[in-house]
């Protein structure tokens, strides 16, 4: 088991409205599996994903990554974990304006025992390859339109070469053709053992993984399909 999600509940007060983002989520990832988690917009995913990379802290319940409690650890060890661990794919690019793509790609390398690597740099060039922007290196965001910044932001998830992927709506602004050749990065990089866990609206996001596992999140309550309720019809 490489994820664990015990009893975990997050809530948000809005206009003396108690919100629960995440009510009792309960299941775990098995190392090497890709997840899917179907949601629409506010249904919880986001926060979902934020309080598994120990990103925010949950008011009930714990996340295990490796049979370790994220927050029963002193701040140095989450952030070393986060860094060696995780890689996010945020939903927002989020590059650094200042640094052009090969010094955003290798900043999550600055905080980790990888940052004098030889070939880090070539990660860096294979991945912009892999995403068809291998002639980009040296270009600013600025330099870049919205689908190129969003496509150097899930290369850079890569950069530490992770243990797990968390992503955020990885290809909700590509076109289908660059989703396609996301999309088999990620199923590159899962068959070399990485796990995957996406929160997504797009229900066909899925359907190129050879061994993708779905799960729904609706109004914060985390559910395999056949623990939805239908809706009565009649």
């Amino acid at each position: 088991m490489i994820i664990e999600c015990r009893n975990l509940t997050k809530t948000y007060q809005n206009d003396k409205q108690t919100l629960k983002a995440v009510d009792n989520a309960n299941f775990s990832v098995q190392r090497g599996e890709f997840i899917v988690i179907l949601g629409h917009s506010g249904s919880g995913k986001t926060t979902l994903l934020s309080l598994i990379g120990g990103l925010t802290k949950p008011e009930q319940g714990e996340i295990l990554i490796h049979n370790i409690s994220n927050w029963q650890q002193a701040d140095h060890s989450l952030s070393t974990m986060r860094n060696k661990t995780i890689g996010f794919v945020f939903q927002f690019a989020s590059l650094i304006p200042t640094l052009n793509v090969l010094e955003n790609m290798a900043l999550p390398l600055c905080f980790g025992p990888r940052h004098k690597d030889k070939d880090n740099f070539a990660l860096a060039y294979e991945l912009l390859d892999q995403i068809g922007l291998s002639d980009k290196g040296k270009a600013l965001p600025s330099q870049l339109s919205g689908g190129q910044q969003r496509r150097v932001a899930i290369a850079r998830a890569f950069m530490n070469r992770p243990e797990i992927i968390l992503a955020d709506e990885p290809t909700g602004d590509l076109d289908e053709e660059t989703e396609q050749d996301i999309l088999a990065l990620f199923k590159r990089y899962n068959e070399k053992g990485t796990t995957f866990l996406v929160v997504t609206h797009n229900n066909h996001l899925g359907e190129s993984q050879n061994n993708v596992r779905t799960l729904y999140i609706r109004q914060g309550v985390v559910a395999c399909p056949d623990q939805l309720v239908q809706p009565n019809n009649n």
